[in-house]
């Protein structure tokens, strides 16, 4: 009697999660693979700009990480905005009547001994160039490497100490698969490349997700993965690159002459006196020799031949001025004081201010200090506050331009009698001088004064004015901060 094979049993569903996992990670691959494929193609597939031009159509973390580190622009479009963003000093308060309470004295302490600024300033450069960053936290509940592993535990923890990791070290290694889960979609656990010992001894460890502040930048869709601040104009730095290089290379080949030597017709020119003529000219090439003795030979110098790559490169700046929001000028540092570059200044710092409120705060203080109340490294408020160095403060010189112009605005003022009908004192001092509520109580509390008593400022009161009107807040407007 015929017996028939059964198969197998398997009480695991089909696709373990890894497997799962696995070829998630390949069908995003091939679709990213498929899309960036496109890229560059003309008249249906016969022109390909990407290939004509030299672009690659993939690109890996090692790609922008060697940009930064081997570029001057790529490395001034991560670190310009990033250095300007963690300037000054970063305090977190939770009662603006108190300036020493026990949440703003516990996180000023941690700052000082874990050095956070300078950490995050790194995680936010680490963030720009990849997709992502991460935070490791540190925590005394880990006695050996498994134990990064394993959710935090529970109680009051200390944080030992903090280390931000780029994508290629902190590779998402497990995701949360159930629906049901808040974390769905996102990474459990981690796999790091820890240093230890010397630059060239790592060790790897699995971290679980409890322990890590994850950071995107310019994300769409996706929460885990943002746009690599390069990628968008990597093509131009591309040709950036072909440009300032090329410029050198032209200048070594085509600053200095050549030379032409012409036989005359009636001259015969033996063996030895074409090695001696060019050993003299071998000789005058590497400067042993300032003169050349021949005969029967005219030689002529050829004419250099050399351009300015001063547009060609001004073309590839403005592009990536457009695309990553930095002012021309601030990228190539070459603020002269001119209007238009204290108008770029102007937005840029605009910029910078946006970026401290919508990314900074958000994506990276937040999540850390919330992660620190939880964990019992800092004391548990119901809401604090990110303050930030005023980007806007005017230097002296500047307040001293302003402070002449609003003198003069006062004294052409004053000196129309018809001037305080059409345009009352407090209009005049809210609109025309722009100063803030508490320089124009002060101001106009002066006026009344004198008003009310009708005399004259006395040498005080005109003292108060013209302190107040040289001192400016950081807003266009005047609006005190």
């Amino acid at each position: 009697m015929e017996r028939t094979k059964k198969a197998p049993t398997n009480n695991k569903p089909p696709g373990s999660p890894k497997l799962n996992e696995r070829i998630q990670t390949m069908a995003e691959l091939v679709g990213r693979a498929q899309l960036i494929s496109r890229f560059g193609k003309q008249y249906g597939t016969d022109r390909d700009l990407y290939e004509a031009l030299g672009y690659p159509t993939t690109l890996l973390y090692e790609d922008f990480l060697a940009r930064y580190e081997r570029q001057d622009i790529a490395k001034a479009i991560i670190d310009r905005p990033v250095k300007a963003t963690w300037q000054g000093v970063v305090k977190l308060i939770d009662d603006p009547s108190n300036m020493e309470s026990e949440f703003t004295t516990a996180y000023k302490e941690l700052d000082k001994t874990l050095k956070l600024k300078n950490k995050f300033l790194r995680l936010d450069k680490l963030a720009n160039i990849g997709e992502y960053a991460v935070l490791l936290l540190g925590l005394d509940d880990v006695k050996e490497r498994t134990g990064f592993k394993k959710p935090v535990k529970k109680g009051n923890r200390k944080l030992l100490y903090v280390k931000p990791f780029g994508m290629d070290k902190a590779k998402i290694q497990t995701f949360v698969s159930k629906p049901d889960d808040p974390r769905y979609g996102l990474p459990e656990t981690y796999q790091m490349s820890v240093q230890v010992a010397n630059e060239d001894n790592t060790e790897d460890i699995v971290v679980h997700h409890s322990r890590v502040v994850h950071v995107v930048w310019d994300n769409l869709e996706s929460e885990i993965k943002g746009a690599p601040v390069m990628m968008a104009p990597y093509n131009r730095l591309m040709d950036l690159e072909k440009i300032v290089g090329g410029d050198g290379e032209m200048f070594w080949r085509g600053a200095r002459p050549g030379y032409h030597g012409k036989v005359s017709d009636d001259y015969q020119l033996t063996k030895e006196m074409e090695d001696d003529l060019i050993n003299q000219i071998n000789e005058f090439e590497h400067n042993m020799r300032r003169f050349m003795v021949n005969e029967g030979i005219d030689i002529e110098a050829l004419a250099t031949q050399i351009s300015d790559p001063g547009p060609h490169v001004d073309v590839q700046i403005q592009m990536i001025s457009a695309v990553t929001g930095i002012p021309k000028r601030i990228l190539t540092g070459s603020e002269r004081g001119e209007l238009s570059s204290a108008q770029d200044k102007a937005e840029y710092l605009s910029y910078v201010t946006t970026r401290r409120e919508e990314h900074a705060e958000p994506n990276i203080v937040e999540p850390f200090v919330d992660r620190c109340m939880e964990y019992g490294v800092l004391p548990t408020v119901d809401e604090y506050e990110t303050i930030w160095e005023d980007l806007f403060v005017l230097n002296e010189k500047d307040r001293v331009e302003v402070g002449h112009k609003r003198a003069s605005s006062i004294r052409e003022y004053t000196q129309n009698p018809m001037a305080e009908y059409i345009v009352p004192p407090e209009v005049f001092v809210d609109i025309g001088l722009g100063l803030s509520e508490l320089e124009k109580k002060k101001i106009m509390g002066s006026v009344e004064a004198a008003l009310a008593e009708e005399r004259p400022l006395t040498p005080e009161e005109q003292s108060i004015i013209s302190e107040e009107s040289v001192a400016v807040t950081a807003n266009d407007n005047g609006a005190a901060k």
